[in-house]
């Protein structure tokens, strides 16, 4: 059973441009998502059957993957598989059903949603005359027009080159490229493929190199921000969870942030200054998701020890989501895998973001449902309108310098240089100037800035 989207849905379904007549536009694709009804996966560490998603949350982010490539979708299908093949995945009637579809439609790529064999990949190309991209072949090419910086584009090239090797073919690198051999349908022969196995080696064993070389400096980066302790703060999340948005709201920085999967890709840091003054630098990383293969996880392993290496990590979740909760659960498991324990209440934040996109019942039952006992509750904000900003930011500074502490101070009038400071980093309760030319001032300060307050008094009565 196949569910196929219409025409009139954005660009889901859209009516094939006659041929011949227009000006090249963007690439024509189809794409399929098959979902297997007898494939339930396992947590790796609980042996608990992961969340599932429906069909219609797949359906629409694998649109999305798509559009993050500025693909011309055609067509698009979730299908049913009961009897997966060995040979093309899906049975020989929908691959026959598909293939008219392309040949109508004069589409140049199909994305299959789903893991494919390199026997797969390539039976689907000559049987539908197309390109043939499966979903780690389809992150690949977003990855690839994402990446801005030097790091970046070495990561997506190595992990990319470990994707062909796989293949034991000269795949191509951009959409625009054909594979090995003439035509769709050609591929090269023995000795063809023993040359691209020998070049993809050469090029991997460079890229780590350069890797490493690019590793090194980031380390001397890290080093050096050390040596002035301030504490880093990570943000992670799925991808289009809203992590450059709140990264924009906390530093008033411009960072690409749009309704796009994978909108942003290298990180970005940046210094912020809380409101009781403590400095930190905060960390903004690529999205997570599901299924993300597991060479693209360690090519990127260099940017994500930002999050190894934080004081606090920020777990960000787009709670207007249906499927939060098996978005919540992908992350959860990638920071597993990077040595970062999702349950660490001390260190990993939850944080419930576009919760202005939710009604006052659903707010309520979600905050409601949310609460453990065992965990710290999370925070409900909305990085687009400003709710919760500063409650979160609160904690965040609780979290960095400790709970408000209550304090009194008299400064004398040869210390009066550090009125506008206290006021800077500092709730100021009181102020009472006294008759000597001296003022009383009772504050709320966090721990780290009782004591550097304590030590510039201390100064000043020393000099």
């Amino acid at each position: 059973m196949a569910r196929e989207k219409d025409a009139d849905r954005g660009v889901r379904g859209k009516p094939a441009h006659n041929s011949g007549t227009e000006a090249t536009g963007p690439t024509r694709a189809v794409v399929i998502v098959p979902v297997l009804t007898r494939h339930q996966r396992n947590d790796d560490e609980t042996n608990r059957p992961r969340l599932t998603r429906s069909a219609d949350a797949r359906h629409d982010e694998a649109v999305g993957l798509a559009r993050a490539i500025n693909l011309d979708l055609i067509h698009t299908a979730v299908v049913t598989v009961n009897d997966p093949r060995p040979a093309t995945l899906l049975g020989s009637g929908k691959v026959a059903e598909f293939a008219e579809i392309v040949k109508e439609g004069h589409a140049e790529v199909v994305i299959v949603d789903h893991p494919l064999t390199p026997v797969q990949q390539r039976n689907l190309e000559k049987e539908m005359n197309a390109k043939v991209l499966d979903r780690t072949g389809l992150i690949l090419e977003i990855f690839g027009e994402r990446a801005r910086t030097k790091e970046g584009t070495l990561q997506v090239e190595l992990a990319h080159l470990n994707y062909q090797k796989g293949r034991l073919v000269r795949s191509w690198t951009h959409l625009e490229r054909q594979r090995g051999g003439a035509g769709f349908l050609g591929g090269p022969g023995e000795t063809q493929i023993e040359s691209d196995r020998r070049q993809l080696q050469e090029k991997i064993i460079k890229l780590k190199h350069e890797l490493e070389t690019v590793r090194r400096t980031r380390d001397l980066h890290r080093a050096k921000r050390k040596k002035v302790p301030f504490p880093v703060v990570a943000i992670v999340g799925y991808t289009n969870a809203g992590k450059s948005t709140l990264f924009n709201r906390l530093t008033g920085a411009d960072v690409l942030a749009e309704d796009m999967l994978f909108a942003t890709l290298d990180p970005t840091l940046r210094r912020v200054r809380l409101p009781h003054g403590t400095p930190i630098i905060l960390s903004d990383t690529v999205g997570f998701i599901s299924d993300l293969p597991t060479h693209l996880v360690a090519a990127f392993r260099a940017t994500l020890e930002e999050v190894v290496e934080a004081d606090l990590v920020i777990h960000l979740r787009d709670i207007s989501d249906p499927d939060t909760a098996a978005q919540a659960e992908d992350v959860e498991r990638i920071l597993a895998d990077l040595g970062v324990d999702a349950g660490d209440a001390k260190r990993v934040v939850e944080v419930w973001n576009k919760v202005d996109l939710l009604d006052d019942g659903n707010r309520e039952r979600l905050l409601a449902d949310g609460t453990d006992a065992n965990k710290a509750p999370p925070i409900a904000i909305s990085a687009v309108t400003g709710e919760g900003i500063d409650a979160l930011k609160a904690l965040i500074e609780t979290r960095m310098s400790g709970e408000l502490e209550e304090l009194t101070v008299t400064i004398e009038p040869a210390q009066f240089g550090l009125v506008d400071w206290l006021y800077r980093n500092g709730d100021v309760v009181s102020r009472v100037d006294n008759e000597d030319g001296s003022a009383t001032i009772s504050l709320k300060a966090t721990h780290s800035a009782r004591h550097e307050i304590e030590s510039r008094l201390h100064r000043k009565n020393r000099q």
